[in-house]
């Protein structure tokens, strides 16, 4: 004799039931797995101590592989203006003061992932702006350049921004 079709169904349905509830506590041990991330304290450093401690700053923050650099402008160590009026001098000033940055965090230029620009006068930077090519000589980074009415004082022409990224 035959065993109706519904008496195999109650059997069936367990078998689903229970694969089910094994399948969601597969997926449940999965998600709740721990994951260990390890934090980064942010390394600041200081070009010119005294300067950067009076305007409130720091030059660069570096979390672990990045590194953010402030905008460079041309002035001494006592903070004074240099350059005054000389837009490629101003510029190669900000590039040394980077530089700087760049050899205590044990970078090079081809570090340097995003570049931004600011300035009091654009033409005179497109005009004067090969100068890059002596600093980038694999590839330029990303960037922005903005033209402004003024920066922090009127002698300066020029402020350069970075991001850095150095691979282990």
């Amino acid at each position: 004799m035959k065993k109706p079709i519904y008496s195999l169904a109650l059997p069936i349905l367990l078998f689903v039931f229970t694969a089910g509830i094994q399948s969601c506590k597969q997926k449940q041990t999965k998600e709740t797995e721990e994951v260990t991330v390890k934090v980064e304290q942010p390394e600041y450093f200081l070009l010119r101590p005294e300067v950067e401690k009076a305007y409130g700053y720091s030059h660069a923050v570096k979390i672990g592989n990045e590194i953010r650099i402030s905008g460079a402008v041309s002035m001494d160590d006592a903070g004074n203006p240099t350059a005054i009026g000389d837009i490629e001098q101003q510029m190669k000033n900000c590039y040394a003061d980077l530089k700087k940055i760049l050899d205590h965090y044990g970078c090079s230029y081809d570090d340097v992932v995003a570049e931004n620009i600011f300035t009091t006068d654009m033409a005179s930077l497109i005009e004067k702006s090969a100068y890059r090519g002596e600093i980038y000589t694999k590839h330029f980074p990303t960037g922005t350049w903005v033209e402004v009415t003024g920066l922090a004082l009127p002698e300066f022409m020029i402020e350069i921004e970075w991001e850095v990224y150095k691979a282990e």
